[in-house]
């Protein structure tokens, strides 16, 4: 029994090899792409391709869409989506490559595709960074490269055109060629497409990590959130006694920087520099103006305590914290630049675009509405709006807390819409009553007896007068409630229990300043805020 098939053909198992080769040909070529892509980006000071192409699928995706994206994966949407279209380009790489071993030229569809979705996506984002055109140029003339240098060591590899191991010549209808000597493709051949695609990932792969290295250096260099912060005229004393409760398992009542929870539509974190920071201030005022931060630095600052949520928080849900936050009243500013008695609308713009509306009144009403520009004690981390943001207590965060934010434009709901109130989500959003059960855990276990039940429960900007709870759906009795520095942060409750061996549920409602009690029909986050009442179940042993 022979190797070959009759009529001259390749071997079955060499038809494989050339497959598996064609499709590593492929990965190589989106890897130069996207690796080259970075370097520039890096080098450019823009966004790469990958985060360019996410950027436009996110500020054009069907509000469906997002909002099923961000109730199924949460804070980790953004990883998935860039996971996602890395998949993308790697299955469309791998099939190029495929039939690029047989027809070359069609391996040349990849950097086109690369550069139409590319230019596209800086067309269609929302972001006015048009130099992110060079960085996807860069990647696709390295893919194109790439791709030249693979397919000549694939043909050396394989043979001529395609690689029949048997030879035929280029034109069809000639008669077939004597077989080539197996080294002769197979010894040197081998070894030099080795080589070349070892040197394209190199080479890639290097490229890559010089851009990413290259952009966080320029950013780090540029500006680092570590400046003394001014100090208040009059600072907050500590918090009170019993503010915590120190219930293991309890949420507590100061979030940690590093458990705040992060939702926004930034794919990647701005970097911006202080120093050439501004903030706009105009539309429909008399006076309108523009600050550096030296400048706001030498105003008067405040200290506030308040808690912020995310409208996309479902019932008994983390995307929720509070801290204390250092800054500068946006009142002021607004009255500094004479707002008009017609304008509602307070619509702030952040460095990457991303546009607010908050109600106007909201800030002009008395309440602790900031400029911020430190939290927990220090500086704003670059992920939580460094080097200025917007935190406005009892609205939720899409409508009253811009990160990033450089512009202020006084205007009214009827004639402008900000990001989220255009995908129909709500213009008017105060955060909406809600209590959680953090103790026992959902499905923990616990000893049969005595039993300690915790939690959380916030109404900012009107203040949680009660927390009830009950027990496997028995009489709803008050719960006791910590020490809070004012209305506009979160409260933790404590209650005791009894309870034998089995499975038991814990139920929990709040009643605010204004007499509104938790209702117990679910409603959805979007548009508005999630209602309903939290109810977990746990065993006792």
């Amino acid at each position: 029994m022979t190797n070959e098939t009759s009529g001259g053909r390749a071997p079955r198992h060499e038809g494989r090899r050339r497959t598996a080769v064609g499709a590593g040909v492929g990965l190589l070529v989106v890897g130069a792409s996207l690796g080259f892509g970075e370097l520039a980006a890096g080098l450019f000071r823009v966004t790469s391709p990958v985060v360019t192409v996410g950027d436009a699928l996110v500020d054009n995706s069907p509000p469906l869409l997002m909002e099923w994206a961000i109730s199924l994966f949460g804070t980790a949407d953004k990883a998935v989506l860039i996971a996602g279209i890395l998949s993308v380009l790697v299955l469309v790489g791998a099939v190029l490559g495929i039939m690029a071993s047989i027809r070359p030229a069609v391996g040349y569809v990849g950097p086109g595709l690369f550069t139409a979705a590319g230019l596209a996506a800086v067309a269609l984002r929302r972001s006015d960074d048009p130099g992110a055109a060079a960085a996807v140029v860069a990647g696709a003339v390295a893919g194109a490269a790439a791709l030249t240098l693979l397919l000549r060591a694939e043909r050396r590899r394989f043979g001529p055109e395609g690689g029949r191991e048997t030879g035929t010549p280029a034109d069809t209808g000639g008669d077939p060629l004597p077989a080539p000597a197996p080294e002769e493709y197979r010894g040197p051949g081998r070894r030099g497409l080795v080589i070349t695609a070892a040197g394209v990932l190199a080479v890639s792969g290097s490229a890559g990590v010089l851009g990413r290295l290259s952009a966080l250096a320029g950013a780090d260099a540029a500006s680092r959130p570590g400046a003394a912060l001014p100090i208040p005229a009059r600072p907050l004393s500590d918090l009170p006694p019993g503010t915590d409760l120190g219930v293991p398992g309890l949420t507590p009542f100061t979030t940690p920087e590093r458990d705040f929870y992060r939702i926004d539509t930034a794919l990647t974190i701005p970097r911006v520099d202080s120093s050439r920071w501004r903030l706009r201030v105009h539309g429909m005022v008399d006076r309108p103006f523009e600050i550096d931060m030296d400048e706001l630095m030498t105003r008067d600052v405040i200290e506030a305590d308040i808690t912020l949520a995310c409208v996309s928080n479902q019932v008994g849900g983390d995307l929720i914290g509070n801290t204390r936050w250092l800054g500068f009243p946006l009142a002021d500013l607004l009255r500094e630049a004479g707002v008009r008695s017609d304008a509602d609308q307070i619509l702030s713009t952040s460095t990457d675009g991303w546009t607010c509306g908050t109600p106007t009144e909201a800030v002009m009403d008395g309440r602790d509405a900031l400029l911020a520009v430190g939290m927990g004690g220090a500086p704003l981390p670059h992920v939580h709006g460094y080097p200025a943001r917007m935190v406005v207590p009892g609205l939720y965060g899409f409508v009253g807390a811009t990160k990033w934010v450089t512009d202020i434009k006084l205007t009214r709901f009827a004639d402008e819409r900000s990001y989220w109130a255009r995908r129909g989500w709500g213009v008017q959003a105060p955060i909406k009553t809600m209590s959680r059960v953090d103790v026992p855990a959902p499905l923990g276990r616990v000893e049969a007896g005595d039993v300690v039940l915790a939690g959380v429960a916030w109404a900012q900007h009107r203040g949680i007068d009660a927390v009830e709870v009950r027990v496997d759906d028995g009489d709803w009795r008050e719960a006791e409630l910590a020490e809070v520095p004012g209305i506009d942060t979160w409260v933790q409750w404590i209650a005791e229990t009894t309870v034998g061996p089995g499975v038991h549920s814990v139920e929990v409602r709040a009643t605010d300043s204004t007499g509104y009690t938790q209702t117990a029909e679910r409603v959805d986050p979007i548009p508005d805020g999630a209602t309903g009442r939290h109810r977990i179940r746990f065993t006792a042993d």
